[in-house]
């Protein structure tokens, strides 16, 4: 076989793996656990009490990560900052948002798992780009 018609059949293996990702991806936006996922996100974004409430605990972590930087943080800033993530998770809207999002994790986690098996590598965590120390 020559150089040219191995750099060939690379072309066409790497074409046909990109064509199953982008299949394997519609297929994924096809699944109950990612519908109910989207539908839980929308409702979050239209919700104007959750979309308040998600502005007040970034606010309070953002205060909070910059006092601990500067060594001001203390255990009252923490509560404050618990307290309002509580009561954001405790709101049904974000509940249903928090169980769609962990379904949806699970079911990406087997997914990974499938694709991991005969590579003999955490295709999710190889795939992400993420650098491990």
């Amino acid at each position: 076989m020559s150089i040219d018609a191995d750099i060939e059949a690379d072309a066409g293996v790497s074409e046909t793996v990109e064509r199953l990702g982008q299949e394997l991806g519609e297929a994924i936006t096809s699944l109950p656990e990612y519908e109910r996922y989207e539908s839980a996100k929308t409702a979050v974004e239209n919700h104007e009490d959750a979309q308040e409430r998600i502005a007040e605990v970034e606010q309070l972590r953002e205060e909070f990560m910059l006092a601990r930087q500067i060594g001001e943080a203390d255990q009252a800033d923490l509560q404050a900052l618990q307290s309002a993530q509580a009561e954001l998770h405790d709101l049904p809207v974000m509940e249903e948002y928090l169980e769609a999002e962990a379904a949806l994790n699970g079911r990406l986690e087997a997914i990974n798992d499938a694709i991991s098996e005969p590579l003999d590598v955490d295709f999710g965590q190889t795939a992400g780009g993420c650098c491990e120390d």
